[in-house]
């Protein structure tokens, strides 16, 4: 299968539009950040986790044709904001959104796209079919999810284990029985927000440190803030087997 990030980056500590920070200033492509979300791509299938605000920016930077399921981590906006533009592939595909969420997140997404969800519907609303899962292992297009519970301080947060691939946005808290459902994972992608400590994000080093426990041979960060520091520095100081995302990053990993 094939892991393209949508995005890295994340509303934490993004600056003003007038802004002239070192990042803001760098010509590195790998410095232009879009929220969090990456989209796995199995026999010709597409199935992407969270729609962020930048969802259609993405789709069309990625020139995604047709998409097959949508699953959610959780609710918070920059993660769901972008579930809207499914309109379009409703009208190009004949495809009715296959949407995988927990009750908190659906209850959260009734509310936030009320218009798509109302008896009486608008024409050219979006057209979305809600399924509901918990801690069960689940499948989306031919691919199987096992969430993981997470806690984004107190928020429960799914990060989820697509074979020997596992991907954790949006957290600070793993219990011990969780963390031993991702060992074996060769591919593990990981927030870490950066270097200072925050209430409900992994650190740069607390990251570090999981990653290590978790033994994965490599690990990507992902929703990274301004405040981490340049993608090029920060890259050099991290342990081997380590590095930190990108927007457009393709990786090829075995199912």
């Amino acid at each position: 299968m094939i892991i393209t990030f949508l995005g890295t980056g994340t509303s934490q500590g993004v600056p003003l539009m007038a802004c002239r920070c070192a990042i803001c200033r760098s010509s590195d492509a790998r410095d232009k950040r879009l929220r969090s979300s990456i989209m796995i791509t199995h026999e010709g299938r597409n199935v992407v986790i969270d729609t962020g605000p930048d969802f259609r920016q993405q789709l069309l930077r990625e020139d995604v044709l047709a998409l097959d399921g949508i699953v959610f981590t959780h609710e918070h906006k920059d993660h769901i904001a972008g579930l809207d533009d499914v309109r379009a592939y409703n009208y190009i595909n004949d495809w009715r959104a296959q949407v995988y969420c927990t009750e908190q997140v659906a209850d959260a997404l009734k509310r936030e796209f009320a218009y798509a969800f109302s008896d009486k519907k608008y024409p050219g609303v979006p057209e979305i079919d809600l399924n509901i899962i918990d801690q069960s292992a689940f499948e989306v297009a031919g691919i199987p999810f096992q969430p993981i519970q997470v806690y984004h301080l107190h928020l429960p947060v799914f990060a989820y284990r697509i074979g020997r691939f596992a991907y954790i946005t949006d957290a600070n808290v793993i219990a011990d029985e969780e963390i031993e459902k991702l060992k074996g994972v060769e591919v593990l992608v990981l927030n870490a927000l950066r270097r200072e400590k925050h209430p409900s994000h992994f650190t740069l080093e607390e990251a570090i440190a999981l990653a290590q426990r978790i033994g994965a041979r490599e690990t990507w960060f992902t929703h990274i803030s301004h405040q981490l520091g340049l993608h090029t520095e920060v890259d050099l100081e991290l342990p081997a087997g380590m590095r930190l995302a990108f927007d457009g990053l393709k990786l090829e990993v075995p199912l």
